[in-house]
């Protein structure tokens, strides 16, 4: 048994969400449950879907049915704290590290190869940093609105109010929240359906500590590990593709570092996808899904 005191969301809290009708599988990891979508052929390549803050699978729903119909097996988990999977009520259970760990243990558990790893948000912070310490297990990264900061960037004043708002408000509605984050309307089923996970304060402390995790200093605990993982990336010659959308107030811009700096991003046909916001994946699923099957195709 895992020393980590962990709740679980109850089954019915995920009953008749709207377009998500994917049968879970599990696994567990440091004596947590994860939870995880596993679409198309079992023999099919790869394809690595990590959601963000303060998302869960449901984020994928729109791509994960062209990539499965494409032939690729499709592999979406909740991170720990999220979603279907178990989640740790003590602040102090939650880390950078840790969650890279348990990341890298999830894709050792399934003995997943040949990855296309796609990553948004949080799902970036992690996802690079699993690939740029395990390069064996992938063949190219996709990128969406995302980073993998050191502590020595500038951070934009919409992150600032982001994490102080994390941090003190007493009320933090999940759906509305990634409602904020796109540019399409979403229905009050579909709001429900983010919020599904967390029905109560102590479901939703790891959705409130990750701003807090965000190296915003050079002496961060995490920024050295980051560090280092830039170095990886700065001789990763594996295809390297960016997919930021053009409102997104957090990371405008973030594609630069990517572009300048990755090998592998150099004559990738990079994509800025238009009118979608900082949750891309809920306003283009479809465009970006597509985007993804050319990149495999193409590299």
């Amino acid at each position: 048994m895992s020393a980590i005191e962990a709740i679980r969301t109850p089954d019915s809290r995920f009953s008749n969400l709207p377009g998500y009708d994917f049968p879970p599988h599990y696994v567990d990891v440091d004596g947590l449950r994860v939870h995880y979508l596993d679409e198309g052929p079992a023999d099919g390549a790869t394809v690595l879907l990590l959601h963000g803050e303060p998302s869960w699978s449901y984020l994928y729903r729109k791509m994960i049915p062209p990539l499965r119909d494409a032939g690729f097996r499709v592999i979406v988990p909740d991170l720990i704290g999220f979603g279907k999977s178990d989640k740790p009520v003590r602040k102090s259970d939650y880390s950078y590290a840790g969650h890279v760990s348990w990341m890298r243990q999830f894709i050792a558990a399934l003995d997943l190869n040949d990855i296309t790893l796609f990553c948004q948000d949080w799902g970036a912070l992690i996802g690079l940093r699993v690939a740029a310490e395990n390069e064996h297990r992938f063949a190219r990264v996709a990128i969406g609105n995302g980073a993998m900061p050191t502590g020595d960037e500038n951070f934009p004043r919409a992150f600032k109010i982001w994490r102080a708002f994390a941090l003190w408000s007493p009320w933090f509605p999940i759906g509305r929240i990634i409602q904020l984050g796109t540019v399409t309307e979403l229905s009050n089923d579909e709001i429900a359906a983010y919020d599904a996970p967390f029905p109560g304060a102590k479901y939703k402390v790891g959705t409130r500590v990750f701003p807090q995790l965000v190296p915003t200093e050079p002496d961060n605990p995490a920024s050295d590990d980051n560090r280092r993982a830039w170095d990886a990336l700065s001789q990763w010659e594996k295809p390297f593709l960016t997919t930021f959308s053009n409102r997104d107030p957090i990371t405008r811009g973030g594609w630069r570092p990517f572009q300048d700096r990755v090998p592998g991003a150099r004559n990738q046909k990079h994509v800025k996808i238009r009118n979608a916001g900082h949750f891309l994946q809920e306003d283009k699923g479809e465009e970006l899904a597509d985007v993804l099957i050319s990149f495999i195709a193409e590299s």
